[in-house]
């Protein structure tokens, strides 16, 4: 199995179901951790909470992040991850329904590497998953781990 991780924030049942078929259906082997809000996320990020015994050092390569989340929204997710030096640099794709341009706008101001938009229909959104997995974790060269 790829040691890369992917980080999966997704609320809605079906689209994290769309989303793991389509991530297996193109050949991604990682290992996806789903996390279901923002609260969730960041507990998993920063190892707090029922996450407080996970290694820091084992960075997900790629965070997929719904903005429309309960507890904490994800535009707040990327804002305080963005603050911490540690997760600067680290690849986070907002993958979500909306198509507000103050959505989009706000996400690319927080420091987004890209903002997709899940296709309604089943096909479109495999082929949208398919092709950022593999740009992410094959295409894309990751930053460099920072020292210190």
């Amino acid at each position: 199995m790829d040691s890369r991780i992917i980080l999966l924030v997704e609320d809605n049942p079906k689209d994290e179901m769309l989303t793991l078929r389509s991530l297996k259906k193109c050949h991604v082997a990682n290992q996806v951790v789903v996390v279901r809000d923002g609260a969730e996320a960041l507990d998993y990020l920063f190892a707090s909470g029922d996450y407080a015994e996970r290694d820091l050092n084992d960075m997900p390569t790629v965070i997929l992040l719904d903005i429309k989340l309960p507890k904490i929204d994800g535009l707040e997710v990327l804002r305080r991850l963005r603050a911490d030096e540690r997760y600067q640099l680290l690849p986070i794709v907002i993958l979500t329904s909306s198509d507000e341009e103050r959505d989009i706008l706000a996400g690319y101001e927080l420091g987004a590497n890209s903002y997709v938009r899940k296709p309604v229909a089943f096909a479109d959104f495999s082929r949208a998953v398919a092709d950022l997995g593999r740009y992410w974790l094959l295409t894309n060269e990751p930053p460099p781990v920072r020292k210190g």
